[in-house]
């Protein structure tokens, strides 16, 4: 008999993310009317739109903290209304979440914030759990010593690194990071770019990807969907966004700060 984990990880030809005519409403104010989106296994795409756009909203809705009004979800071809209990277990398993500000335990190590999935869900011995859990500090650039620190203890840039490190806890092959470089200088946002990529390239993550940070999106994304209208209005390479009509898109990627972010990803491809 199949189990619910095999199953997911067996439907390779389900995309990881699939939208289909979302609605979300919070009372009378809706703020999303038929949304559809779609993401391919193995990209990054990065999701932006203004303030208010619904953009956490979404991110919600796929990861199971807000159930739809309408329309469906699914996660590497799971309906996630009609998912059993074993069924969203699996799905769980399947995905790791980097929150905002990391959302680590404050009350916890690092290394006991990153071994927190795995003694939740799997039935590894402790001495186990504590060897991939330093496996998956390494992995995120943190030094060895960090693991024994607590979050308060962490700069900025290090709290986003343990944060990454328990998202990638259970071997996800889905990644959800919420503005993962808000709140870090420019050098720090880079090299946490460059991390994202080596880590979606060696580990062949597909990366869902709410950020607002134009150097982040050329950098890294091969594609970029945009909120507008309570819609996905558009999804595409920068390239075919800066060829849009639409008026957000053209003032976002086309206006001072867009021009700056792509002239200096031309200049660092040279």
């Amino acid at each position: 008999m199949t189990s619910a984990a095999e199953a997911i990880q067996d439907d390779e030809s389900a995309p990881p993310i699939e939208v289909d005519g979302l609605v979300s409403r919070f009372g009378d104010h809706v703020v999303h009317d038929g949304l559809s989106l779609k993401v391919r296994a193995g990209e990054v795409l990065g999701l932006v739109g203004g303030s208010g756009s619904g953009k956490s909203v979404l991110l919600n809705t796929l990861i199971g903290l807000k159930e739809p009004d309408g329309g469906r979800v699914r996660i590497f071809g799971q309906d996630l209304a009609t998912a059993t209990t074993a069924e969203w277990e699996a799905i769980e398993q399947s995905w790791g979440v980097l929150f905002q500000q990391g959302a680590l335990f404050s009350n916890l190590t690092v290394l006991e914030n990153v071994a927190a999935p795995l003694v939740e869900h799997s039935r590894l011995p402790i001495t186990a759990i504590n060897d991939v859990a330093a496996l998956k500090i390494a992995m995120t650039g943190l030094p060895a010593e960090a693991a024994a620190l607590k979050p308060a203890e962490l700069s900025g840039g290090m709290t986003k690194r343990a944060g990454l490190a328990r998202a990638l806890a259970m071997d996800p092959k889905l990644l959800f990071l919420d503005e993962p470089t808000s709140g870090l200088d420019p050098i720090a946002a880079a090299a946490f770019d460059e991390l994202i990529a080596g880590l979606s390239d060696s580990l062949g993550l597909t990366v869902f990807m709410i950020t607002h940070d134009l150097d982040s999106l050329h950098a890294i994304c091969d594609r970029v969907a945009v909120i507008a209208d309570k819609k996905v209005v558009a999804v595409g390479t920068i390239e075919e966004l800066e060829r849009s009509d639409h008026p957000w898109i053209k003032q976002y990627f086309l206006g001072p700060r867009g021009r700056a972010s792509a002239q200096a990803a031309a200049r660092g491809a040279h």
